[in-house]
């Protein structure tokens, strides 16, 4: 159980470290943010769709990890 919960949060850090690195005041691409996805998690990305809300653009990307989870990263399009 405990090992459970620490490779959880192992998951759940990176995923966050790879979206909080891709934010920038420069806008991106949804192509951008899928390299950048891939290259830094090793995730395989299943899909990605654009959502605009409150003036903001953001980037959700459907990715399977390395340890065989389903994760959802919001990547902020920098707008």
């Amino acid at each position: 159980m405990i090992a459970a919960v620490k490779r959880l949060s192992a998951t759940a850090a990176l995923l966050l470290a790879v979206a909080s690195g891709i934010a920038s005041a420069t806008p991106i691409t949804l192509r951008d943010a899928i390299k950048k996805v891939e290259r830094d998690s090793g995730a395989k990305v299943l899909s990605a769709e654009t959502k605009h809300a409150a003036k903001q653009t953001v980037y959700r990307i459907k990715v399977l990890t390395r340890d065989g989870q389903v994760k959802v990263i919001e990547v902020p399009a920098g707008d």
